[in-house]
């Protein structure tokens, strides 16, 4: 049987080495290259032509958003797993709007990334356990009474809302991100807009309640 070939992309190397550990003991898979760089993946992908590539999303310079753009263009016949430890659903329908096949998160377990692995390779689009039963309880809790929702942010105001998350202040975040703090300012005052929340706090309480 043909061995299904994977490039990983993550900029941690601990991780690359323990999913190329894991993979490689299962005969059905082949990791054929490993890098931290997705300029690198590129090049990687048009040498091998890997059947997957498990992309990171949480990675810089470049993301692992601008990544999947970059594999689909010069790779397009491998296939994208976007990897990330967010679980908000938004990140993983942005992944497939840009032609990934699937998203799980860090806390899927071993058989559910190698289910991934499987099903993307068969053609299936495939959503890890947690995100999809994150859109289940958003749907339960659908009621019309305008509850907010993280899906309506930008990918700019979900990465300050995690930064927010972690304490960090908004002259910080313009620092870690490279922008002016008047920015982020404008991010913030926008994220609270959207989600109809009043104050910071409110935005810390309601990321706690849903999971972020």
């Amino acid at each position: 049987m043909e061995k299904i070939t994977i490039l990983l992309v993550d900029d941690h190397k601990l991780i690359r080495e323990s999913w190329s550990f894991i993979l490689n003991s299962d005969p059905r898979f082949e990791v054929v290259g490993e890098t931290s760089n997705p300029e690198e993946a590129v090049e990687i992908a048009r040498a091998k032509k890997p059947r997957i590539v498990l992309m990171d999303i949480n990675m810089t310079p470049i993301n692992g958003f601008e990544g999947t753009k970059l594999i689909r263009k010069y790779s397009p016949g491998s296939k994208v797993i976007g990897i990330s430890m967010h679980s908000m659903p938004a990140y993983a329908r942005r992944m497939i709007q840009i032609g990934a096949m699937g998203y799980v998160t860090k806390n899927s377990s071993k058989d559910e990334l190698v289910l991934a692995i499987v099903e993307v390779n068969n053609g299936k689009k495939y959503i890890c356990e947690e995100v999809k039963n994150i859109l289940a309880q958003q749907e339960l809790e659908e009621d019309g009474t305008g509850q907010p929702d993280m899906n309506v942010l930008s990918r700019r105001e979900l990465d300050i809302v995690q930064l927010i998350k972690e304490g960090l202040s908004s002259k910080e975040i313009a620092t870690k991100l490279d922008i002016s703090l008047k920015t982020v300012e404008v991010h913030r005052y926008n994220v609270l807009k959207k989600l109809n929340l009043k104050n910071t706090a409110a935005l810390v309480n309601f990321i706690n309640t849903h999971g972020l």
